[in-house]
């Protein structure tokens, strides 16, 4: 199967000699199990785009520091390039970013929180077990780094995880798309980095809470392995 990864942004500069760039994070988590599997890249904050949808046979988008609402000329021809994915019924997963911006595009909306930043580890439960969630848990932890949220469901959402702070965390529209606010890209010391980093932005209390909650356990490749399964259209 050949993956294509929608590039919206890229590690800080000065990060990425330790953790690398975001396409890497992703082949890394997803490669380990789905080894034979090939990634392909496509810089869409460069305005590079896949020539058609069936470039690949499914796509899955990074996050991103901008919000889907900015005016960048690049945003608008990811939007179309999204919207035609749900159109020819291609798979497609969004990450953070991806997660809103497909819920924009399907007609939900998305503003800044006011429960404000989420960073660190967040904690959520399943609330509808899907059959590519094997195995299966009833809660799902990852790291987390957005501001904005998602605020209003298009029609066609399915709530598959959620928590009070962030009620609409995974989503599924039909069998072909699916999304989550989480980062199971990130690790735990990557987010820590990046949180030292936006002390300028991420108000103290919030940023303490967000560097202790790194203890806990996370749940990268048990997501990651999910992705692969709607990948593959297992229990579909």
């Amino acid at each position: 199967m050949k993956i294509g990864i929608l590039q919206c942004d890229d590690v800080m500069t000065e990060l990425q000699p330790e953790f690398g760039n975001y396409p890497a994070m992703f082949e890394n988590l997803l490669g380990d199990i789905a080894a034979q599997w090939e990634f392909v890249t496509y810089r869409v904050l460069d305005g590079e785009l896949p020539g058609c949808v069936d470039a690949c046979d499914s796509y899955i988008t990074t996050g991103s520091r901008h919000g889907v609402n900015d005016d960048l000329a690049w945003l608008a021809e990811l939007e179309a390039f999204v919207a035609s994915l749900v159109q020819a019924n291609k798979k497609f997963v969004g990450i953070c970013f991806g997660h809103q911006l497909l819920a924009k595009v399907l007609g939900g909306r998305v503003e800044l929180s006011e429960r404000g930043w989420g960073v660190g580890m967040s904690f959520n439960q399943i609330t509808v077990k899907k059959p590519w969630m094997d195995p299966y848990q009833a809660s799902l932890d990852l790291i987390v780094s957005h501001q904005e949220q998602i605020t209003q469901l298009p029609a066609e959402a399915e709530v598959l995880s959620n928590s009070r702070f962030c009620p609409y965390y995974m989503l599924q529209y039909g069998d072909h798309l699916m999304s989550v606010q989480g980062h199971p890209e990130f690790s735990k010391a990557y987010s820590s980095a990046l949180m030292d980093r936006r002390t300028d932005r991420i108000p103290a209390p919030r940023g303490r809470e967000g560097q202790a909650s790194l203890q806990a356990v996370v749940d990268d490749h048990l997501m990651a392995q999910w992705i692969i399964n709607f990948f593959a259209g297992h229990g579909m």
